[in-house]
This record gives C-alpha cells, structure tokens and sequence, in this order.
C-alpha cells in the first residue's frame, strides 16, 4: 500500500545561545515529517546543521523533487524502506533519517508496541544522560550548571582558555565531567590539554582533532590518558571500522548516520571492534530525542538532552530526572505531539 508524506520546517529557540568550538546559534532549524500508511501515522525530526552544509530548505526541495517516488514504495518493514531511501537521497542522510524515523515510529504503532519493546530491549536500562553546558563566559557557564544540577556534565571545549573555564566549573560541582572539543584543537594542544582535564575529573574526550586528522588521531590514541570518542570523524555506518585504532569509542547521531535502521548495524558492528559507544543528540526536540531513547539500552553513555537545552518543545513522552531518563510506553517512538506538528 503507497504512503502519504507531510512535513513542516520548525526552528526551535534556545534556553540560551548555544555556543561550540564551530560557532553560536540561537534557534535549531529542523524538519519534522510524516508517513501515514493504512490509516497509521509516523513522525519523524531532522535538525539542520550548518557545519554539515545542509539546511531545512535543501531537505524539503529534494524531498519535493522525489516524493511521488518516496510515497510510492509498497512499504512492509523500516529496513526495507531506508535501502530504497538510501539509494533515493545517497546525499542527504538527514532527510533520510527524519523518514527512517517516521517509518519505525509508525512500524511501532501498528505493531503496538514502543519501538525498544520491539527490538527485544528494555528501556529501564538506560545510562544516565549528560547535561550540556555550551561556550559562554565563565560567569554565565557557572550559573547554567547552577541552574541544572546534574550528575554528568558535557562541556563545550576546543575553544581558548577552555581549561580555565573547565577548572572554574569544577570549583563548584563534584559531578562528573565530558569535553566535547568539536574538532577544536592541535594535536599538540590536545597533548597539552588532556591530561589537564584528566586531573579535573573528565571521564572522556569527545572529538579532539579535525575529523579528517588520522595520522594526528594515531599518535593521540596511543598517548592519551583519557579515553577519545569519534563524533565528526564517524558520521555514516562504513566510518565505525575506520575508527577502530584511532579512537576508544565513537557517538552514535542518527541524524547524521541517517536514522534508527543503520544506527542499529553501527552499534552492533562497534560491539565487535571494542568500541565503547555513545549516543549523541544534535539538539533534537522530544520528538527526535525519543528516537534516540529508544536505542538507549545498547549504549555506554547517552546525550539526548536536546529538550533540556531548548526553550519551547512540539512532543511531550520524556521526563528526565536528574540524568535519569524515562520514556513512555506509548507504541512507536512514544510520543505526543502538539497539534501544530501532529496535524501534518
């Protein structure tokens, strides 16, 4: 039976301007879509991110371009329809992961069942998830993470005197820290700074170099005392075996790697190359961030905390609690949606 597509271009603000090692943005750009096939209806999110060269507007062209072809294929199962997806957008993983996603969100309704019960997992497992604290003055970081008390914070480095900052923050909390450097750093700075950040208490470093710096990615692998996570270097599912020797671990964002369906394959495929995994959000509502949370129990370290770091949200079916994450057991992604989107 054809399918029916809709969507709708959304832009999110922030709590507060949300600054990294690439830039500052004040509102998240992102896609919502829905497939609705034998009366069921699936939504799926796809944030737009600047440094992927790829926005809300190119998304909607080309899915207006092929959406006779999208709506024609005879859809039975979600893996099925991300290969003809995957083949029919072999440019645009965000457009095909925001379709993905809608599609296993409606395989979950149908099927009635949340999406983890589905794939044999149990949301009651899932690690606690990190809260995000972005570049800002020193001042201005202190009161985020004041406001927030939170077990595990993410921090935004890769910037100058980001040790300064990661030490006055460590000043007032015990919890555990993450450095996320965007790419932001020198081999000879990340040589410099890590073990810096291992004497504040880091757990790990998220991205240190350029995603394109193996050789300098080798000698950090083979000398840092802390563990390193791919994040820019491991964007789609044949990037997770060219990790393996350069990095500890490597973060999962189905946004980039284009959706649940090889999300699933690349955690499987990290499990046999002993590579620690994360799952990481790219500012995703409760819509999108469901998704994330329904993979949660395969992962070592979770960041879905999109919700948390925006100021308005289009889906409620989350609560966090202190790093503890709850999903509904709603079928699907679990989730309701405000009229404004669930009307598509």
């Amino acid at each position: 039976m054809p399918l029916i597509v809709k969507y709708k271009s959304i832009a999110t603000p922030f709590v507060h301007p949300f600054t990294i090692s690439k830039g500052s943005k004040t509102h998240q750009p992102a896609l919502i879509v829905s497939l609705e096939c034998r009366g069921y209806k699936g939504y799926g999110e796809a944030p737009a991110i600047s440094y992927y060269n790829i926005t809300v507007e190119q998304m909607i062209e080309e899915l207006e371009r092929k959406k006779k072809m999208v709506e024609q294929f005879a859809f039975t199962d979600p893996e099925r329809y991300w290969h003809y997806l995957h083949h029919l957008f072999p440019k645009n993983p965000f457009l095909v992961c925001a379709l993905d996603m809608a599609a296993w969100d409606m395989t979950g309704k149908m099927r009635k069942k949340p999406l983890d019960q589905l794939w044999g997992l149990n949301s009651a497992h899932i690690p606690l998830c990190d809260y995000t604290i972005g570049v800002d003055r020193i001042e201005n970081m202190v009161a985020k993470m004041q406001a927030k008390p939170w077990p595990i914070y993410k921090i935004k480095v890769g910037v100058e005197g980001d040790i300064e900052m990661v030490k006055a923050l460590r000043t007032y909390t015990d919890a555990v820290f993450r450095a996320d450097a965007n790419g932001g750093w020198t081999l000879e700075q990340a040589l410099d700074k890590i073990p810096q950040l291992k004497s504040l208490g880091v757990e790990f470093i998220e991205q240190p170099l350029a995603k394109d710096d193996w050789e300098g990615m080798k000698v950090l692998y083979e000398k840092s005392p802390l563990p390193i996570l791919a994040d820019e270097s491991c964007v789609a599912e044949q990037d997770v075996e060219k990790c393996a020797g350069y990095f500890h671990g490597i973060n999962i964002k189905l946004t980039k790697c284009s959706g649940l369906t090889p999300a699933r394959r690349m955690i499987e495929k990290a499990r046999t190359l002993n590579l620690s995994v994360m799952l990481g959000s790219m500012n995703e509502t409760s819509l999108g961030s469901a998704a994330i949370g329904r993979l949660a129990p395969l992962a070592d370290y979770l960041d879905m905390d999109g919700p948390l770091l925006l100021a308005e949200d289009i889906a409620q079916g989350i609560q966090y609690q202190e790093g503890k994450v709850s999903l509904s057991q709603l079928p699907g992604l679990g989730v309701t949606l405000d009229e404004s989107v669930s009307n598509l």
